[in-house]
């Protein structure tokens, strides 16, 4: 009679495993059952019907491949541990570390075909867009002010926006003439609550020009904030820059501090990662993490790149939460700080030289 088989895979030895321990029907050194066979015969007979096709195990010499290598070689993900998804590396990051300035790899369509066919600066442009770079106005205040006559070329006032010119020699507006575009300026203005970013209200709400103090040259707001959101706005003199600050091509990253009523876990908020889709609108990767609780409020500091209209408040409504503070902290290099409500500071020439390089380097 056949000794009792052992129930489960087989062994598999490999050079260097421990052998098998002696048990009942073994002899220390495996040559014959306890009914006399010899054990090695058996199990070349089940080898052979292996080899014949018949049902049974071969033993194999072959070590066992890892685990992972088999997930490896088939394709499949291995297992997460709890809480970690199959997504880049670069998601894993600490919340904490801010994203880094977008590279040359893979550059955006927009970047990439204006790095291809830069602009001549003797090709005709638009007369708004050549005012709004000379920081006579934004272009939508000069499309007005030439539909009511206040700008002129020759002496001659202009009746349409569309108008060409490579210079403004000769150009006046309300009968002053236009100098040429000095160096670009940039303030950091810490905006409060209680005011449109915008030139003038139909509605005679106040506006970010109510609460700027006297002596600062004409400026426009790089991008807009809330009339309930505080915190830093870039003011420019150069409407070119403006225009390309505004670009979400450029990936300058934004960071925002939000006070908000509801309750959120670190994993939903590590989850905006991948970017979502709100009501039709996709909005791109959000670093996010939770900083404290106070109550039933949770403070939320947020990074993200594109800056739709809304996007902070619109993305935490979807996670359940009703934002009442938010506030931003930072815009590409440049912080809040500890500047009080309504202060004004003027970033340094050499600085704002160094960051206009670094984005054409990325457009590059």
């Amino acid at each position: 009679m056949e000794p009792p088989k052992k129930s489960g895979p087989p062994r598999r030895g490999g050079p260097g495993d421990p052998k098998r321990p002696g048990g009942p029907g073994r002899k220390p050194d495996g040559g014959k059952a306890a009914d006399g066979r010899d054990a090695t015969s058996s199990r070349g007979k089940r080898d052979a019907a292996q080899a014949d096709g018949h049902p049974g195990r071969a033993r194999t010499d072959r070590p066992r491949p890892d685990r992972a290598d088999q997930k490896r070689a088939s394709g499949r993900p291995g297992t997460a541990r709890p809480g970690e998804r199959d997504r880049p590396d670069t998601a894993r990051k600490s919340a904490r570390e801010k994203p880094a300035t977008p590279g040359t790899a893979n550059p955006h369509p927009a970047r990439a075909a204006a790095a291809k066919n830069p602009p001549d600066r003797n090709e005709p442009q638009r007369i708004a867009k050549l005012l709004a770079r000379a920081g006579v106005a934004s272009r939508r205040e000069v499309e007005r002010m030439i539909e009511e006559g206040r700008v002129a070329k020759d002496g001659i006032a202009l009746d349409t926006p569309a108008t060409l010119l490579t210079s403004l020699h000769g150009v006046t507006v309300d009968g002053v003439t236009v100098a040429a575009p000095a160096p670009a300026r940039l303030f950091l203005f810490h905006k409060p609550t209680g005011c449109l970013t915008t030139e003038r209200d139909p509605a005679g709400r106040p506006t970010i020009y109510d609460r700027l103090p006297e002596g600062l040259p004409r400026v426009m707001p790089i991008g807009r904030l809330d009339m309930n959101t505080e915190g830093l706005l870039l003011l420019t003199t150069d409407g070119g820059f403006k225009r390309q600050m505004e670009l979400p091509a450029t990936g300058v990253p934004r960071t925002y501090r939000a006070r908000a009523f509801g309750e959120v876990s670190q994993q939903q908020l590590e989850d905006l990662f991948d970017g979502l889709e709100i009501d039709g609108i996709r909005y791109g990767p959000i670093e996010a993490n939770l900083e404290r609780r106070t109550g039933r409020n949770q403070w939320i500091e947020m990074t993200l790149t594109e800056g739709k209209n809304r996007e902070v408040r619109r993305v935490l409504e979807h996670l359940g939460l009703k934002v009442n503070r938010l506030i931003r902290t930072a815009y590409g290099p440049f912080v809040l700080g500890d500047m009080a409500a309504g202060a004004v500071d003027e970033v340094r020439q050499h600085d704002l030289i160094q960051f206009r390089n670094s984005l054409k380097a990325v457009a590059k």
